[in-house]
């Protein structure tokens, strides 16, 4: 049989691993994986026995995630961090846009704690 492939004429993991490298392919396993989770629109998976191996090719890295995903609805996910706005922050909005500390303390809430942003809102009005 000439041109095929035949039974027990397979390539050597260590044959195709310097093949790879003539390529310029290098594969790695990410070592210390814990989870792996993607992100959708409504839901995410969750990889929580994940293994990754990279493969970078010339440059281009790929990732490969093997392991069983578990879907879990949005509505899971962990609540956000609680907006903590500290007192100087407050001050300083209050003394820039000239406002009561309760309008100032309301637009840093509004705006993320942004407080370039919140003297800016409040400078508008």
């Amino acid at each position: 049989m000439h041109g095929g492939f035949r039974k027990g004429a397979g390539i050597s993991s260590k044959k195709m691993s310097q093949m790879m490298k003539q390529t310029g392919i290098n594969i790695e396993e990410l070592s210390g994986v814990e989870e792996v989770v993607i992100k959708m629109v409504d839901s995410e998976l969750v990889f929580p026995d994940a293994s990754v191996t990279i493969m970078d090719a010339q440059g281009v890295r790929m990732y490969q995630v093997t392991g069983t995903p578990e879907k879990r609805a949005k509505s899971e996910q962990e609540e956000p961090e609680e907006l903590i706005i500290s007192t100087e922050d407050v001050e300083l909005v209050m003394e820039k846009a000239g406002c009561t500390e309760e309008k100032a303390r309301a637009a840093l809430i509004e705006t993320n704690g942004d407080f370039v942003d919140a003297i800016s809102k409040l400078c508008v009005e």
